[in-house]
């Protein structure tokens, strides 16, 4: 396993400072980018992990607080193991700050993250690849819909509400997509039924995208989570394997 190296960096965006973590092979050389976007509980350990964990397959990742304009820690100090059953105001705290990010801010923020990426010693020349997690999904899906010149790959897994009545629905921007794309929906998620998940998909056919739609049976929205009681260790390996190999075909054909 190659060894990691890890710092926290600030990136400036046209609307503050956002804190970050980088994470990236210690070995001193350059290699392809991943932005990697957060659930809704945000920048902590788990992430990092994970995070490290890309880092060790041979990628520079980019995990910033996609919260940062409500500080570092805009929920205050939250548990080790996230349980909202324990604790229901955690929700309470995490929706208004959620529900504030809106599409406009996202591309603003991506073009920032983006542009670290771009300009980092440690990341390769050329495209780079975006995964997302819960809310992280439709982040991804709009990074990719917004800059498709800079994405090559984009993932997405237990992503939510990825299909609404909104003029801006992320589906609806998919047109604009020219990466290959995976996603890994729960069987399990109210935030992303079966019926939305085949507009998704037909949204996907119309425009050409090249993708992979899969449905993770028995698995609950925020399966990849391990700081949390939806996390399912099968089907969070089977986000291993498709993410890997998806940032393999992306990275060695680019």
């Amino acid at each position: 396993m190659t060894d990691v190296q890890g710092t926290s960096v600030d990136i400036t965006t046209a609307d503050g400072t956002a804190d970050a973590y980088l994470a990236r092979p210690a070995d001193g050389e350059p290699h392809p980018g991943v932005l990697l976007y957060q659930d809704a509980y945000g920048l902590r350990p788990q992430l990092r992990s994970m995070a490290d964990r890309l880092a060790a397959a041979g990628y520079t990742v980019l995990l910033p607080n996609v919260f940062y304009r409500h500080g570092g820690k805009p929920f205050g100090e939250l548990p080790e193991f996230i349980d909202p059953s324990a604790d229901p105001t955690i929700w309470q705290r995490i929706r208004p700050v959620m529900d504030s990010l809106t599409p406009e801010q996202s591309r603003r923020d991506a073009d920032a993250y983006l542009g670290f990426l771009a300009d980092n010693p440690f990341v390769a020349d050329g495209p780079v690849a975006v995964t997302g997690y819960c809310m992280g999904a439709r982040l991804a899906l709009r990074t990719a819909a917004t800059h498709p010149d800079r994405v090559a790959a984009a993932a997405g897994f237990h992503g939510g509400r990825l299909v609404t009545d909104a003029p801006d629905s992320p589906h609806r921007g998919v047109g604009n997509v020219t990466a290959e794309v995976y996603l890994g929906f729960a069987d399990q998620d109210a935030s992303m039924p079966a019926e939305q998940i085949r507009e998704l998909e037909q949204a996907l056919d119309a425009a050409g995208v090249r993708y992979t739609s899969e449905v993770y049976p028995g698995a609950r929205h925020g399966y990849t989570q391990a700081d949390t009681p939806a996390y399912d260790r099968q089907a969070d390996e089977r986000h291993w394997s498709a993410l890997l190999a998806l940032l393999d075909r992306a990275f060695r054909t680019s």
